[in-house]
């Protein structure tokens, strides 16, 4: 389990970007999104951390918005900074995802 959250710390950033690049998304919502792609150990106590160091960053913006279903929600938007540096980890990860699993599985 430590490898685990230590690998998903390295490339989290990356996966709330993505999601948010897709549509502005509220906390919770964003921790289910990550839920329906096969990462269902995120919890929001993870996931706003990582918002508020991507908003610092300046990679995101929140902004409140109404909500249908009760109170005003903050959803979170990726700002021109945050798609650069998406497309940035998403060509370092083309050019490190394969030899790296390649590597660790060499034995199967």
């Amino acid at each position: 389990m430590a490898a685990r959250s230590q690998l998903l710390k390295g490339i989290l950033d990356a996966c709330v970007m993505a999601i948010v690049e897709q549509k502005p998304v509220y906390g919770y919502e964003l921790s289910q999104q990550l839920q329906k792609v096969g990462l269902p150990d995120i919890s929001e106590g993870t996931i706003y951390p990582v918002l508020l160091r991507l908003q610092k960053n300046g990679f995101i913006r929140g902004e409140m918005q109404p909500s249908a279903t009760g109170p005003n929600r903050k959803y979170y938007f990726l700002t021109d900074a945050g798609k650069e540096e998406l497309t940035k980890i998403a060509n370092e990860w083309s050019l490190i995802a394969g030899p790296v699993s390649q590597l660790l599985h060499k034995g199967e």
